[in-house]
């Protein structure tokens, strides 16, 4: 064969360009300086899929906005600092850290400095558990609204109580009341084909899917980064959030083998009532380029007064908006307990820096409980999650695989005095990719009722044998450590 053909053969074009390809991608990966597990995982994919993986990697590989909505969050995060100078002058800021455990004053400067986001004092927080009983007290406080109600969910299921949520929405604006709804464009899809998002635009609910994902829009930007957040705020009085979508679990994936979705969301009053109003109109300015100043009036959002004894910090998280701010909480809520920490979790991805602060906790004999679902509806996930059990456990991390459901509360109790309570699972995807919420409650009468809920779930699971664990399979074994090489990208 003559040089010109080999040079020109396809098979040595394909080569050729494959290497061409690794070689620039291997280039702005080690660039861009990611954590050395995810850079690596990139790089084998790109490397054993030829231009597949390349392909992937322009689609999913970076945390990549458009430019629109870069710049949108740049307004937004000018208007935050505006709206918390006006909290910091009305004195909401001003905590007595001498009633809170050592270490929440550092997390409240962290949370600060990474999200901007500070801690407020005075608020109210009731626990729900029983999502039956979640809905219909979503369903009065929307029929009691006078002036508006905000909504986001990352996902909206029709039947059950859930409709009983949309028709008190629908009365809401027909009776005047200004009402706003966010919902996922890919979370929510089946739902967005159905005839309930038209019931609502004609009764006059303002409706826009977020994120919404599009040929155009892989290309300007990634349509993997999800809005996750939920979050219900009435008359800028009274706000919800916490794990639930917006679905009955009697009527939510029902044939996914892994029975009824168990969530838990708190009613809130008091002064965290306006950042998380602030955190669900800044996702709506993004959608609609609609000004905070005329959102606030229009929404007849206020400062709240402090109405309870649990100072919060409302911590939003997500590409372009924050860096790893949210882990950096997590983290320092994780190393700022000293005798007990109990986490729920429906996914557990962890990074390096979890995983090590959570064997690093158990190694300073702290009784660490982690509390998470024995079936998840995602195969890669499950066999994924299940390769950090050995690490856990040979530290003496206690892991329960709870039986009755797909647990979906996502918490951390620290100590009996510090909480986490939110929309973020302990995995990857939601610390670095998707939009967030979560909420530190410095306060231990909420961490004692958060850990009695966390003891249902214990007491309803069945605690892992570490011995036991040692004699599953050979081929168990070998398919969790795979997929582990690829869990920075699930």
């Amino acid at each position: 064969m003559r040089v010109i053909d080999f040079l020109l053969h396809p098979s040595t074009v394909t080569i050729v360009l494959h290497v061409i390809i690794f070689v620039a991608i291997s280039a702005r990966v080690i660039m861009k300086r990611d954590a050395t597990g995810v850079a690596l995982a990139w790089l084998f994919l790109v490397a054993t899929l030829p231009l597949v993986g390349a392909l992937i990697y322009l689609l999913i590989g970076e945390r990549r906005i458009n430019r629109q909505r870069a710049r949108g969050i740049s307004r937004l995060l000018t208007d935050y600092d505006a709206i918390f100078a006006a909290v910091i002058r009305e004195g909401l800021t001003n905590i007595d850290w001498s009633r809170h455990a050592p270490t929440a004053r550092g997390m409240d400067r962290l949370g600060k400095e990474m999200a901007g986001f500070s801690t407020v004092l005075g608020s109210g927080l009731r626990m729900f558990s029983d999502t039956q009983e979640t809905l219909d007290a979503i369903a009065r406080d929307v029929d009691g609204a006078k002036t508006s109600v905000l909504m986001e969910f990352y996902i909206w299921n029709e039947g059950g109580k859930a409709d009983e949520v949309l028709d008190a929405l629908i009365r809401a604006a027909r009776r005047g009341v200004s009402c706003r709804l966010l919902v996922d464009a890919l979370g929510a899809r089946p739902w967005w084909k159905g005839k309930q998002p038209q019931r609502l635009r004609d009764a006059g609910v303002e409706l826009r899917p977020a994120l919404p994902v599009g040929l155009f829009r892989a290309v300007v930007g990634r349509t993997d980064l999800r809005l996750h957040r939920k979050i219900v705020v009435v008359d800028g009085d009274v706000a919800w959030t916490g794990s639930m979508n917006l679905v009955d679990p009697r009527f939510f994936k029902q044939d996914s083998g892994v029975g009824e979705w168990v969530d838990a969301m708190v009613r809130v009053e008091g002064a965290a009532v306006a950042p998380l109003a602030a955190t669900m109109i800044g996702d709506w300015m993004l959608e609609t380029n609609e000004t905070m100043a005329s959102l606030i009036e229009s929404a007849g959002l206020r400062l709240v007064k402090p109405h309870g004894s649990a100072d919060i910090q409302v911590i939003p998280s997500g590409p372009g908006q924050t860096s790893d701010g949210l882990l950096q909480m997590v983290l320092a809520l994780v190393n700022a307990a000293q005798d007990e920490l109990v986490l729920t979790t429906p996914y557990l991805v962890p990074d390096e820096s979890l995983l090590r602060a959570l064997r690093g906790a158990a190694g300073r004999s702290v009784k660490v409980s982690l509390i998470v679902p024995k079936l998840v509806d995602s195969f890669l996930t499950r066999y994924a999650s299940r390769s950090y059990y050995d690490d856990l456990l040979s530290i003496g991390v206690e892991i329960y695989l709870y039986q009755g459901g797909l647990l979906h509360t996502k918490s951390v109790m620290a100590d009996g005095a510090m909480s986490m309570f939110g929309t973020v699972n302990l995995d990857m995807r939601s610390l670095w990719l998707n939009y967030e919420v979560a909420l530190f409650v410095y306060e231990p009468g909420f961490a004692k009722e958060l850990r009695s809920l966390q003891q249902t779930y214990i007491d309803d699971s069945e605690r892992l044998d570490p011995a036991q664990w040692q004699t599953r399979s050979f081929k168990d074994r070998l398919l969790e450590n795979t997929l582990r090489l690829v869990s920075p990208l699930l």
